[in-house]
């Protein structure tokens, strides 16, 4: 699919999701682009909103929830979308990569046919005109033909999680969205997908949102970077930059334990506390019970997501992003 090439393909502007029976948001005011043939990490602890925002930009919300805000796929806002608008973005516009392949498929149907039926059902293709583009599309994710005729069963998770690759770009998306891709899968599955997707990005000028608790697979693949704490972004920026020295203690924390070749012995840096229960409310800084740095400042006003100083694209949720240092240190 083509849009307007200033246009991005993801534009999330001050949006909020609130269920039934919380306290607070489960988002609260989150803002986020990915460009055309962009692709932008979205990392954080489980629980974080990571994959909530990922599937509300396909319009798949859980059951009560109330939304607020804008948020755009393809220059179409999706919140005001009727169902059959829904459908239309869903089998064209977007795509989804999930976290578990054996769970998006039926496990009595051939994978052949679960490759062709958007097409045949929903663009009106002939058998023929799909199964030629779905044989397309294996060979553009290293797989043969033969698949076609496969159950779920008779491949691995890898091959499995290929297909299902293969599956979102069946639609020509301007944009992917992969939660957890390579969660389901060993360590040499995990780096073939990670490197596949880096190289079907480029390919075809897709934007990619990659959901992730991984930094290193985040660093691995992403041009930038979104760092969610609560249902908020807290820091944001180029990849490179983001790694090297982050701006906000729960990014910094965040790095600190993340396992490295190059790490000194011993127990790696974890963060203390848990993340804050959907059923309390929230005052000043989210991450202030577990910040090693928080003074009393932060207990009682929530931090701006302002621009950092002397850094273009960069902007933290902090009253202390100088101190980021510290919060290395104390790991």
């Amino acid at each position: 699919m083509t849009i307007p090439e200033k246009t991005p393909t993801l534009e999330v502007q001050g949006y909020r999701l609130r269920l039934p029976g919380t306290a607070r948001p489960v988002l609260a005011g989150v803002d986020l682009t990915v460009g055309a043939a962009e692709t932008v990490a979205l990392v954080g602890e489980s629980g974080s909103g990571k994959s909530l925002t990922s599937r509300s930009a396909l319009g798949l919300l859980p059951p009560g929830a109330v939304t607020e805000g804008t948020l755009r796929v393809a220059g179409d806002d999706v919140l005001t979308m009727t169902p059959g608008q829904l459908r239309k973005l869903r089998t064209r516009t977007a795509a989804m990569v999930f976290q578990d392949p054996r769970a998006a498929v039926n496990p009595l149907r051939r994978l052949g046919d679960f490759l062709t039926e958007s097409l045949r059902l929903n663009d009106g293709r002939s058998d023929r005109e799909a199964e030629q583009r779905a044989v397309e599309m294996l060979d553009a994710v290293g797989l043969p033909a033969s698949v076609l005729g496969r159950y779920p069963g008779q491949v691995s998770g890898g091959m499995l999680q290929r297909v299902m690759i293969a599956a979102a770009l069946m639609g020509d998306p301007a944009l992917i969205l992969a939660d957890e891709p390579t969660t389901a899968l060993d360590v040499s599955s995990q780096a073939e997908v990670v490197a596949l997707l880096d190289d079907l990005q480029q390919r075809f000028g897709t934007g990619l949102l990659f959901v992730t608790h991984d930094l290193g697979l985040a660093a691995a693949i992403s041009d930038r970077v979104y760092v969610m704490y609560a249902g908020r972004i807290v820091e944001t920026g180029q990849a490179e930059a983001l790694f090297e020295r982050p701006r906000h203690p729960y990014s910094a924390a965040l790095l600190a334990a993340t396992p490295r070749l190059d790490a000194p012995g011993g127990r790696l840096a974890a963060i203390e506390g848990r993340p804050p229960s959907l059923r309390e409310e929230l005052t000043g800084c989210p991450f202030a019970p577990r910040c090693p740095v928080a003074t009393f400042e932060c207990t009682q006003q929530e931090p701006a997501l302002l621009p950092v100083e002397g850094e273009p694209g960069r902007l933290a949720a902090c009253h202390h992003s100088d101190r980021t240092g510290e919060v290395l240190a104390h790991g």
